[in-house]
């Protein structure tokens, strides 16, 4: 029987203080329930952004703690399913996100999830493609809110955390004290206008401590076709110079290529993509595909 902890079980911050709300072992499949970003107070197109409570906002569910997880490991979390609720809302107001200034009211909009697909107000089909925007491990000297995005995860916004994805941090406290929340219908690169296709839902996750990968450059992701490193940083130049470094540092690192052959590489067969720009912190990620290095595919065996 999986474990399964429900969206009553919410925490607004990233810390080591917090109790666990659920025990997993490594290996072992568990579900997290899942409240949207605004934790459910916009019911209808009536509730706009200034309405909201946001002490209550980006909740995620746990933390769950991981047996064995200690200090300095690495942890890989395996995103083996998720499953988003009957409908999402997506926000926007005068001078939040990047065309902030273009936009003189507040508007809320309802979208009804109808064959994987998202209909906008009958001017667009958007296709259905879930995705995880808050996940992460507690911090060892700090309390982050989770609409913070940092080393630990947190609102990264990242849309290639989907199903297939393992997503690696490295653990500073013990048993990591991970959760994730803020899932998403849709949401395009950037997240340009503050949110994306907002639902709530339930996330199905394995998790496992990888001992050759200690030292890896966190937050890393991991799909079947690319490995990808994820920096946030106050600018978006910074971001940017933090992911393509980290990337680097991977490849020297782990596969043993010379800086001149990975800065080649990267700039050959690498995609620089942004994850999203509109949180306190903007956050970058680099990508590259496994198919130019077949070592790649032997990273945690």
């Amino acid at each position: 029987m999986t474990q399964k902890l429900s969206s009553q079980h919410l925490f607004y911050a990233f810390s080591a203080k917090l109790e666990p709300a659920m025990r997993v072992d490594q290996g072992q499949e568990f579900t997290l329930e899942t409240l949207d970003c605004f934790s459910g107070q916009i019911k209808n197109q009536d509730d706009l952004l200034d309405r909201l409570d946001w002490d209550n906002v980006n909740p995620a569910t746990g933390p769950v703690y991981i047996n064995g997880a200690k200090p300095g490991d690495i942890l890989g979390i395996d995103i083996l399913n998720i499953t988003i609720g009957k409908d999402s809302r997506v926000v926007v107001a005068p001078g939040e996100g990047v065309p902030g200034s273009l936009i003189s009211s507040m508007e809320t909009v309802i979208l009804q999830h109808k064959d994987n697909v998202l209909d906008f107000r009958g001017m667009a089909e958007i296709p259905v493609n879930p995705m995880v925007g808050v996940i992460g491990v507690a911090p060892r000297e700090r309390e982050i809110p989770n609409g913070t995005p940092e080393k630990h995860g947190g609102n990264m916004d990242c849309k290639v955390i989907t199903k297939g994805c393992r997503v690696y941090f490295e653990v500073e406290v013990e048993g990591a004290l991970m959760g994730c929340g803020d899932l998403h219908a849709a949401q395009g690169d950037g997240e340009i206008g503050v949110s994306g296709a907002e639902t709530s839902g339930e996330v199905l996750l394995k998790t496992s401590v990888y001992p050759r990968l200690k030292g890896l450059p966190t937050p890393f992701l991991e799909t079947q076709d690319m490995v990808a490193t994820v920096y946030s940083a106050k600018t978006a130049d910074e971001a940017v110079t933090g992911a393509v470094n980290n990337m680097v540092m991977f490849l020297t690192r782990f596969l043993q290529i010379s800086e001149n052959h990975a800065a080649m590489l990267m700039s050959m067969a690498g995609d620089l993509r942004f994850c999203q720009v509109v949180d306190p912190l903007k956050t970058v990620r680099f990508e590259f595909p496994k198919k130019v290095l077949p070592a790649l595919d032997a990273l945690h065996s």
